[in-house]
């Protein structure tokens, strides 16, 4: 199941050029919870970042609209990061989890990496394009869903609506 998830997203990558798509809700809901371990290691759980606004990306190493948004992510983390922002990123490779990871340093990327499994994959779906990234705000809610790349100054603008 995971494999066809991957070749549909694939292939609506390619077809569609990551066309983006920035839906701001009228009705936020709560973002689901998560337990997710970083590929350094540690364990993240939603529960122990209430009260901090998040970006949540959905990406994957062959995906090119997303490895362009990944310089963009990660200064927005480090820009923001001091004011309680997290970014995180969940690859939806089949890759093995220390070849994403290598991807992400080679990249630079400061902001913690996972791998998504398939229970996150429902609850923040469905994804059918990526990168998809969602932007969640103090009291959990994500107000922003935004299908494909994403431009420095947008994503910005995104960001500081979460404060």
């Amino acid at each position: 199941m995971h494999r066809l998830l991957l070749f549909t997203v694939a292939a609506t990558c390619l077809l569609s050029g990551s066309i983006p798509v920035h839906a701001a809700t009228d009705t936020p809901a709560i973002a689901p919870s998560f337990t997710a371990r970083t590929l350094d290691g540690k364990t993240l759980k939603s529960s122990d970042l209430k009260g901090r606004p998040m970006v949540i990306d959905f990406w994957a190493t062959w995906c090119g609209p997303c490895r362009a948004s990944m310089r963009h992510l990660d200064a927005v983390h480090l820009e923001y990061e001091a004011r309680g922002l997290l970014v995180l990123g969940f690859s939806v490779d089949e890759e093995p989890a220390l070849r994403v990871k290598a991807f992400g340093q080679k990249l630079g990327v400061h902001f913690p990496l996972a791998m998504a499994n398939e229970r996150l994959l429902d609850q923040y779906g469905p994804i059918r394009q990526i990168p998809t990234t969602f932007f969640v705000n103090r009291q959990g809610q994500i107000v922003r869903r935004v299908v494909g790349y994403i431009d420095r100054e947008t994503l910005e603008s995104y960001v500081q609506e979460l404060f």
